[in-house]
């Protein structure tokens, strides 16, 4: 989804009882502080409740929320946060019959998103079926057996499936909502909104890296000698081999090293790290696709268009099309 132009994009928070605030918070924060170079807001975001009034959160407060499902009906982005019911086993999969009625409000055309294990309301609804979705690592599992119609990765931050998004912990809506943001608006929009948030506007590699683990022996390696290399050569033809060596592994260690601490495989960090480098050409510079695919490690124009269409679903040149003229 790419907008432009015209009133705010319309963003309808949908809440349950139980919800973490701090999840809400990231959807206005993030979406409340995007701006055009006017100082325009660029999205109008709303919060509302399946029966509005006082909705009781896990903290020692609650939420007043005055709309009603109703106010879904002109969404153009509908985000739905996590509530405490999600955690209890016997609720998952479930759909109160008010909650059910709110989903029904929203219109065909909007985008839908969740944040953490907001995403068993999406697949308790069926908008998940057929489509690569997430949650918390610890959900994953659940929501992959209670749902084995959706493709469920355990390793992403958030997914982004034909105008359905998911997201992983608490703190990976703030990656969903700034990917949103980018897509968009631009990579500069996003960028100014994660500075004055104070967050970084990407991070590399997925949850895996967050899980819990035992903690490190003493002298235990790391790979990130090789992923800075990486990030200096990336018009290089860097292979399995010239990583493992830049990090002093078998190739065998570093790949196992690299899933630990990214969630990713080398040439997989490696492909996401030129695809981010070649957005930010594509947007920022007027030089050629061939020339783009050359120094962002891709080689062929051919090579960097079947990455793109593969990961984007766009072509370079539509990419370039849509955001060389977003400021």
């Amino acid at each position: 989804m790419t907008v432009t132009g015209g009133a705010a994009h319309r963003v309808v928070v949908l809440v349950r009882p139980g919800l973490l605030p701090m999840e809400l918070g990231i959807v206005h924060r993030l979406f409340g502080t995007a701006e055009d170079d006017r100082g325009r807001p660029l999205y109008s975001v709303v919060t509302c409740a399946p029966s509005p009034g006082e909705i009781p959160t896990d903290a020692d407060f609650t939420v007043n929320v005055p709309c009603g499902p109703e106010a879904l009906e002109d969404a153009g982005t509908v985000i739905v946060p996590a509530a405490v019911e999600d955690y209890e086993p016997q609720l998952r999969g479930r759909l109160s019959d008010d909650v059910r009625g709110a989903l029904e409000h929203i219109p065909a055309t909007a985008r839908l998103a969740s944040i953490c294990t907001g995403s068993f309301v999406l697949a308790a609804a069926g908008l998940l079926a057929g489509r690569r979705a997430t949650t918390h690592w610890k959900s994953c599992a659940e929501l992959a057996a209670l749902y084995p119609e959706i493709d469920v990765d355990p390793h992403v931050l958030y997914t982004d499936d034909r105008g359905v998004l998911t997201s992983a912990g608490v703190a990976a809506g703030i990656d969903l909502c700034l990917h949103m943001i980018r897509g968009d608006h631009g990579a500069d929009i996003a960028n100014a909104v994660a500075r004055r948030t104070v967050v970084p506007p990407h991070r590399d590699g997925g949850q895996a890296q967050y899980i819990e683990r035992p903690v490190p022996e003493p002298g235990d390696t790391s790979t990130a000698a090789a992923r800075a290399y990486a990030l200096r050569h990336l018009d290089e033809p860097l292979t399995l081999e010239d990583l493992a060596c830049r990090a002093a592994m078998s190739v065998r260690t570093l790949t196992r090293k690299f899933r630990q601490e990214t969630g990713v495989t080398p040439m997989q960090w490696l492909t996401q790290q030129r695809l981010q480098y070649a957005r930010r050409l594509l947007e920022r510079t007027d030089e050629p696709v061939d020339r783009v695919a050359a120094r962002t490690g891709f080689g062929t124009g051919t090579a960097m268009r079947q990455h793109f269409r593969e990961s984007l679903g766009v072509s370079p040149r539509a990419y370039r099309n849509t955001f060389r003229g977003v400021e």
